[in-house]
């Protein structure tokens, strides 16, 4: 009986202390902490004129006696003492002029030089006002943590000994005073070594709120100033039909302020682990990181085991064998002009990456990027001036995409497996040459611009149209090597703008551009050589008139921007043999509908005479606040046949996939409108002259309340006219939002639709929590990625994000 009330005082006694160190936390006075400047103790007066050794007072009443120095105040106007840097606030204060020390009582608050503050109901600090014990002890660093103890004890000026104390990463007070903190830990003591830069626990107890959820004898963990430091990170657990339940645990360790290694090996409970690594190393003038995983597993999907034309879900298939993936880059910038780096991706497994939901694996590093579900491995260099810029490059590709006949079902080989892009289908790139310079002089008034390029591209495997003209594409392709190509081409621009009194610019330009081109392997027939050589070059002339307007009505300004450009060119034919390698994807918009080349990249050459016209209305009527609208088309004296190309189902009827075959070209549109600074929205469409819209994206984001959020886009291709397996139109719908509810508690959704296939293709719905230290989201996804090994995949997934600690890869489901 007498041990229970000796610990029920005892919890009292330490309840009322942690209140107490609450309430001065909380005080009115309190204020950011390390976030403060104050100016450190120096050997010279300050500008206020106060020596080294001087005492400044600022109190009620104050008094000498002896060598102390007594000041006193009320807890609405405390005393001040500032000597050395340090400044001591408190309704009762004293110094020791002698020995240095000071006390102080009565919501004290003590800012060393660094800009630490302390505050304690009691403080008492030694002749360096360094070490000291204090009552009732509160600090908040510089990040919103808070630590609080019954009493403290400063050792020494590094370290801090806390009894019964409490840290938490979120905050403890609102305008309403004090309030639980959403995460915390207690401790029956707690060290803060500063040197160390870590915190010790003894005894430690986590809470959620008020709820006690778990308990360890020891723990420890960084420093909330510490950027990085060894140690387990909040960990990633997840399920899913085909891995089971899965957890990551990654280990982060430290090897030095430029090196550093996580250690994350996913366990399943229904499938092999997978072992995650990552090393990054910054030098001098450069940085590495190398991300690799290794399993030794069979593989798992949805298979037709019996041949029953039924697929089992989720079955191992096939023999063991390893599996592994390699995501790595490099970046180096030394002084001077040049710079260089490299990239190296690769995977043993086409479906590795969704098989085991590997996160971010499509990244934009290097100087040339693989898109998605495309890796990329290359080497670079780049020099770069004010003047000049020269790129060389070179670099092969890995797909992961579905085989483009096959893409729109489910079709699998005799082994149950999706049938995927070769390979050998992609070129090798080796080199890419680029290069720009101009002068630093005006020449004949206006600016020169001279431009190089060159590139080598080899293939294993014969691929047709549409990179080869279909003219020549022979009826029986199989057996056949793949074309080799190498292009050179020189160019030359001279632009000068005039602006006429009456506010008209005028721009007359001239273009030049040389190409010549070698093939090699070209397909037995129609009398083409094997091997050929073709050169061309295009001469160019022409004139860019625009004339904005604004006019203010009202609280408004309109601004009207009409543009037009004249420009004429000899007749460019292209030849039939040169393959069309990067010029297959034209995105036309307001930019590049005036450009002398509009096409992305070399292979295809616009010539002839054109005149091209559009402009831009806006209207803003407030801060971040407009609408805008594009409209422009270019037309043409001659049609250019050599743009279209084969319907891939039907070799011998053509389209045209770029809109500038015709005389007139497709409607550029374009538009934004933000009615306020929580909405915007854009659009972007081009549309033929019948009015059907080829391509169009358009995307609206909305914000409501503090946190409501949500994103709705939209992309269209529909530049295929002709249904058929072969058919590379799509139309999708993507979502992503969340709508809190009560409180910090609410939804999120998350899906892309495939409109075309009809089918949702990925969703997610989850219950959240958020507020200013956590953020905890659990729900359910479904993936039906076509990609995949086996069908729709279904799990669980569990998100957490902790101030302070970091989180679990908030955001891992990947909607591009």
């Amino acid at each position: 009986m007498q041990g229970d009330r000796r610990d029920r005082r005892l919890n009292a006694f330490r309840a009322r202390l942690l209140a107490g160190a609450t309430l001065v936390a909380c005080a009115p006075f309190a204020m950011p902490v390390l976030a403060q400047t104050v100016p450190a103790a120096t050997t010279t007066a300050p500008a206020d004129g106060l020596q080294p050794e001087a005492v400044y007072v600022d109190a009620d009443n104050a008094r000498r006696e002896g060598d102390n120095i007594v000041v006193s105040g009320t807890p609405e106007n405390r005393a001040y003492v500032r000597t050395r840097g340090h400044v001591l606030r408190g309704e009762n204060l004293s110094y020791d002029l002698n020995a240095g020390s000071a006390t102080g009582e009565g919501q004290v608050e003590a800012i060393a030089p660094d800009g630490t503050v302390v505050y304690a109901s009691r403080l008492e600090l030694d002749k360096d006002l360094t070490t000291g014990v204090a009552v009732d002890f509160a600090t908040r660093l510089s990040n919103g943590a808070s630590l609080m103890a019954a009493t403290a004890v400063r050792r020494s000026e590094n370290v801090n000994e806390l009894n019964y104390a409490r840290f938490t990463p979120c905050p403890i007070c609102d305008d309403g005073g004090p309030k639980t903190p959403t995460i915390s830990i207690q401790a029956e003591k707690v060290v803060q070594d500063e040197q160390l830069r870590a915190i010790l626990y003894r005894n430690a107890v986590f809470y959620i709120g008020p709820v006690p959820v778990f308990y360890t004898p020891f723990f420890a963990h960084p420093d909330p100033t510490v950027e990085r430091a060894s140690g387990f990170l909040v960990p990633i657990v997840n399920y899913d039909e085909g891995r089971g339940v899965s957890v990551e645990v990654p280990y982060l360790h430290v090897v030095s302020p430029s090196e550093d290694w996580l250690i994350s090996p996913q366990i399943n409970t229904s499938v092999a682990p997978l072992l995650n690594l990552q090393w990054r190393r910054r030098f001098a003038d450069g940085m590495i990181v190398a991300r690799g995983g290794y399993t030794y597993a069979r593989e798992f999907g949805d298979f037709d085991l019996d041949g029953d034309g039924d697929f089992e879900s989720n079955v191992d298939f096939g023999d063991r064998k390893s599996r592994s993936y390699l995501l790595s880059h490099g970046e180096f910038d030394p002084d001077g002009p040049w710079r260089f780096g490299f990239t190296a991706e690769r995977t043993s497994d086409k479906t590795l990456f969704d098989r085991y939901d590997v996160r971010d694996p499509y990244q934009d590093n290097g100087l040339y990027y693989g898109d998605r579900r495309r890796l990329i491995s290359q080497i670079y260099a780049e020099h770069q001036t004010d003047r000049s810029y020269v790129s060389v490059v070179a670099f092969s590709i890995q797909s992961l995409r579905l085989n483009p006949a096959f893409a729109a079902n489910d079709f699998r080989d005799a082994n149950g497996f999706k049938v995927f892009e070769n390979d050998d289908t992609l070129p090798l790139v080796a080199p890419l040459i680029d290069a720009r310079w101009e002068p630093h002089e005006l020449v004949f008034g206006g600016r020169l611009r001279l431009k190089g390029s060159a590139v080598s591209l080899y293939r294993d495997a014969f691929v047709g149209a549409p990179i080869l003209n279909p003219e020549i594409v022979p009826p029986v392709t199989t057996g056949l090597s793949g074309v080799d190509s190498r292009r050179i081409t020189g160019q030359m621009e001279w632009r000068r703008t005039v602006i006429l009194p009456v506010g008209i610019r005028v721009e007359p330009f001239i273009d030049t551009r040389v190409d010549l081109y070698s093939m090699s392997d070209l397909p037995p027939m129609m009398g083409i050589d094997s091997d050929s050589t073709v050169s061309r070059s295009r001469l160019s002339a022409g004139v860019d008139v625009s004339y904005p307007l604004v006019k203010r009505i009202s609280d408004a300004d309109i601004i009207l921007e009409p543009v037009g450009q004249l420009s004429v060119s000899n007749k460019v034919s292209l030849d039939r043999r040169i393959p069309i390698e990067d010029s297959q994807v034209l995105e036309l918009d307001e930019s590049s509908l005036f450009r002398m080349d509009r096409f992305s990249g070399y292979d295809l050459l616009e010539g002839g005479v054109r005149l091209t016209a559009g402009g831009r209305a806006t209207i803003r009527w407030a801060e971040g606040r407009k609408a805008s609208l594009f409209v422009g088309r270019s037309y043409r004296f001659d049609q250019q046949d050599d743009f279209r190309t084969s319907i891939p189902d039907d070799p011998a009827r053509l389209y045209d996939p770029t809109g500038l075959a015709a005389e007139t070209s497709d409607w550029v549109v374009q538009g934004d409108y933000s009615p306020s600074d929580r909405i915007r929205s854009w659009v972007h469409a081009t549309i033929d002259g019948s009015g059907d819209v080829r391509r169009a994206e358009a995307a609206v984001d909305g914000r409501w309340g503090r946190r409501n959020l949500a994103t709705v886009s939209y992309i269209l291709d529909q530049s295929n006219p002709i249904d058929g397996p072969l058919n590379r139109n799509y139309e999708f719908v993507q979502l992503a939002g969340q709508q809190f509810v009560y409180g910090n508690w609410g939804v999120a959704v998350a899906g892309i639709a495939d409109l075309d296939q009809n089918e949702i293709t990925r969703s997610e719905v989850g219950v959240l929590f958020d507020d200013d230290c956590l953020r905890f989201e659990l729900g359910y996804r479904r993936d039906n990625t076509r990609a995949r090994p086996g069908g729709p995949s279904e799990g669980i997934y569990v998100r957490l994000n902790l101030a302070t600690f970091g989180g679990s890869g908030y955001g891992q489901g990947d909607m591009r």
